[in-house]
């Protein structure tokens, strides 16, 4: 039983995740295409754009969690903290220095933001604090 409820919150996360990526997909592209700027702004903008819209469901549908929203985000921030610019450098030098894709660039950081950000919160922002929330 303990197993299927850890599979089905890694299915929510994922799926809420695939929505976050459509955002963050979406707005990278009308920045890429529309503002004629470097790959960092475009991609740090839409990741932002992603971020909060991927932590808020998944604090309410997927970890169905009751911790303190401060904290919890303060814990989401310490993370991105370290990934965002990692990323947003990596990114910017594979796709202005090295000319790959763009958009390939993009869908590498997102796979890779979808894996440490599922193992990030599950374990460390909402631990202890899982399926606790009041309907």
């Amino acid at each position: 039983m303990k197993q299927t409820k850890e599979w089905v919150r890694v299915l929510k996360f994922v799926l809420f995740s695939a929505s976050a990526g459509v955002i963050q997909m979406g707005s990278f592209a009308l920045l890429n295409e529309f503002t004629g700027w470097r790959y960092w702004p475009c991609y740090l903008i839409s990741l932002l754009l992603s971020i909060l819209w991927n932590f808020t469901f998944n604090r309410r549908f997927t970890f169905k969690s009751n911790a303190n929203i401060t904290r919890a985000m303060l814990l989401v921030l310490l993370f991105y903290a370290f990934f965002t610019p990692a990323t947003t450098v990596l990114g910017d030098w594979l796709a202005e220095d090295l000319q790959w894709n763009e958009y390939a660039v993009t869908i590498i950081n997102m796979l890779l933001n979808l894996s440490l950000e599922y193992l990030y919160q599950r374990f460390v922002v909402y631990r202890n604090r899982i399926d606790n929330r009041k309907k």
